[in-house]
């Protein structure tokens, strides 16, 4: 997980398992998944022991683990719907989403995989969209098509909706909140045939069933601007999501670019903010494409070596746990900081994070950020 390379890595059946049991086990997130890999040097090994990490971590009661029995139930119901569970660098995983230090460990795709290797484009906006808003998102969804690029976007209704069927012809990708058997919008699950049916596809990193909840879809968000080259705002309101996945891209390192509106019309406010802030402003494909195509020439660099790698750290001592502990609040610090306020090894640092994490008592913020929850 160190490094990179051009050769991808494959998981066996055995090892996909023990990754779905650990990604959907209490208190495991991306980031955490990764940890404990490198901490434990496998999956399994993880799985064996979370208890033990979570008891260090000060938790009254261990978090549940996901049995295999639930795992292979979830990868039975995954295939009764064509849906494959894949990690970074196998085929169908979006070597641009690989790159994040929070990157789902596994995500459920549908559709065509080559779709997902293909340079993309998030188109994003209002569920309340006005008519000239779903014209121009749907004129910049067919010209960004014809030159190559797969439209990205979040299957709602408004600007997503129209993005996806402008794109029908040329490959578009649908992040889903929920389960790939729980659309949302229900009626949108017709529309979600047609693009698998055109040769796009569907991803979630969410379990089979999974009903969304409101604060499943920021969380989606990060996946739309996450696969993509860059972020295209058509319209948003103030307190808008798509404004949540213009922030994301701009921590992710992607482009964002907006479409000016009226001051009078509140659905531009939020896209005419970000052109303030210093999104790229747009009136025609070419301004977007004219910034990406270098970009694109630029091929992402993906994780390297096995799958599973170790970078095992001897258990802290007391002294050094109460040291970091002391250090945490609820203001997120940096690691970095952690470290070099505490004075002990990076190890030692990310094992006692890892603990706390597991036992409920810690929060990972973007960029290395962390906080004690109460």
């Amino acid at each position: 997980m160190a490094g990179h390379s051009s050769q991808p890595s494959r998981l066996t059946d055995a090892q996909r398992l023990d990754w779905l049991r650990l990604i959907r086990s209490d208190h495991v997130g991306p980031r955490t998944f990764r940890s404990l890999v490198n901490h434990c040097g496998s999956a399994r090994a993880a799985l064996e022991r979370l208890p033990e990490l979570a008891r260090r971590g000060g938790a009254a009661r261990p978090g549940r683990i996901y049995t295999v029995a639930e795992a292979e139930a979830e990868l039975a119901a995954a295939a009764r719907h064509d849906v494959r569970y894949v990690a970074a660098g196998e085929a169908g995983y979006p070597p641009r989403l690989a790159m994040l230090d929070d990157a789902p460990p596994l995500l459920a795709i549908r559709g065509n995989a080559a779709v997902f290797m293909r340079p993309t484009v998030a188109l994003v906006g209002s569920r309340n969209a006005s008519g000239a808003g779903l014209k121009f998102c749907e004129r910049l969804a067919r010209e960004l098509g014809a030159s190559g690029f797969v439209i990205a976007s979040g299957l709602a209704r408004g600007i997503d909706q129209a993005a996806h069927r402008a794109s029908l012809p040329s490959g578009t990708i649908a992040m889903l909140a929920g389960g790939h058997d729980r659309i949302y919008p229900p009626e949108h699950e017709g529309l979600l045939q047609a693009l698998l049916d055109a040769g796009g596809g569907a991803l979630s990193e969410m379990p089979m069933g999974h009903v969304p909840r409101a604060r499943d879809f920021p969380r989606r968000n990060r996946l739309i601007s996450g696969v993509a080259l860059g972020v295209v705002v058509v319209e948003a309101a103030h307190r808008s999501g798509s404004l949540i996945t213009a922030r994301l891209a701009n921590e992710q390192g992607r482009e964002v670019f907006a479409v000016p509106g009226s001051p009078l019309d509140p659905r531009a406010a939020g896209t005419n903010h970000l052109i303030k802030q210093g999104a790229t402003l747009v009136t025609e494909a070419a301004d977007i494409i004219d910034v990406l195509r270098p970009i694109e020439a630029r091929p992402p660099e993906l994780p390297a070596g096995e799958p599973e790698e170790t970078f095992a750290a001897a258990e802290p001592e007391a002294s050094d746990r109460a040291r970091i502990v002391a250090l945490l609040g609820p203001a997120p610090i940096s690691l970095d900081d952690v470290i070099r306020l505490a004075a002990v090894p990076a190890a030692t640092a990310r094992v006692v994070l890892l603990e706390l994490e597991l036992a409920g008592r810690l929060e990972r913020h973007g960029a290395g950020m962390v906080s004690l929850l109460p």
